[in-house]
């Protein structure tokens, strides 16, 4: 390796976390972001940096650039033949979290924000991701989706609007308390008690499923406390281990059977009471996520 080329080396590390975390939120999967940064890397090291003044900026360039590309060769057909796509959630223990995880949990977003980014079309996303969560100026934003200046400032207008349209809940902070309402949750659950799941949750609380392309049954979504009681009732399943985890921060489970994974399960807990339930039972999407260090 070049003295050039390893000195790019160590300045691309030093921004590997970053541009993991803008990847995440333009994919909403670990592994995608993963081959982005990689991707990155590639081009980078193919490009030089030699007359880059900012190393940091044109990184962050290329791997929205990546990401775009990515978003854009999502088809239609994909997006029809799924009811819910539900971003890769980012886990960790609940007790003692692991450092890198946190590093991008640091830098990231919590998951039902995520959920909005995943509606918003590749251009929108790219602009609104850029200027609002990562404050890249619009004139640098504007090559990227080959649009003006001004176009790009719409494109994350409009985008901006439908994030706060879309009326995000804020979780409770206290993560204990979190914890107790999930636990007693599945407590209910297991023992089939309707009347005391519908008290846990909030009268207009939704719960989306994505079982992806191995699991289509189990793709849905469901509004209403009781109509997510009974989905949790029939849901129950006694031989099923629930480790507690944090998913993107926030207090939640992964269930194994027969010690493999079987769902991750995020909540929202707003006021002590279950807005939101996210549940990722997709088998391909189960098998990258490192669950070695969990709870349980």
């Amino acid at each position: 390796m070049t003295d050039e080329r390893h000195e790019l080396a160590e300045r691309f590390e030093g921004h590997r976390a970053h541009l993991r975390a803008v990847a995440y939120r333009m994919l909403g999967s670990l592994a995608e972001a993963d081959e982005a940064v990689q991707d990155t890397w590639l081009r980078a090291s193919r490009a030089g940096a030699e007359g880059v003044e900012n190393v940091g900026g044109w990184l962050t360039t290329i791997v929205a650039r990546v990401c775009l590309n990515l978003l854009q060769a999502r088809t239609v057909r994909q997006a029809e033949a799924r009811a819910v796509r539900l971003p890769e959630p980012i886990v960790t223990p609940a007790s003692a979290p692991d450092p890198e995880a946190e590093a991008l949990l640091a830098d990231s977003v919590g998951l039902a924000l995520q959920i909005v980014l995943e509606t918003l079309p590749p251009a929108e996303r790219l602009a609104f991701v850029l200027h609002d969560m990562f404050d890249i100026p619009f004139d640098e934003i504007a090559p990227m989706v080959g649009r003006t200046s001004t176009a790009a400032r719409q494109l994350a207008s409009r985008a901006r609007r439908r994030v706060q349209g879309a009326a995000l809940p804020t979780p409770d902070a206290d993560l204990d308390r979190q914890r107790e309402v999930v636990d007693a949750f599945f407590a209910a659950a297991r023992r089939g008690d309707f009347d005391a799941l519908v008290t846990l949750l909030d009268p207009d609380v939704v719960l989306r499923s994505d079982g992806g392309e191995g699991r289509p049954t189990l793709t849905f979504v469901r509004r209403g406390a009781a109509e997510v009681a009974r989905s949790a009732l029939v849901g129950a399943m006694p031989a099923a281990v629930l480790h507690p985890a944090r998913i993107n921060g926030l207090a939640g489970v992964v269930v194994t059977l027969k010690g493999r994974p079987f769902a991750v399960m995020g909540f929202v807990v707003v006021r002590g009471k279950i807005v939101e339930i996210d549940g990722v039972l997709d088998p391909e999407r189960l098998q990258r996520l490192d669950l070695s260090r969990l709870d349980g």
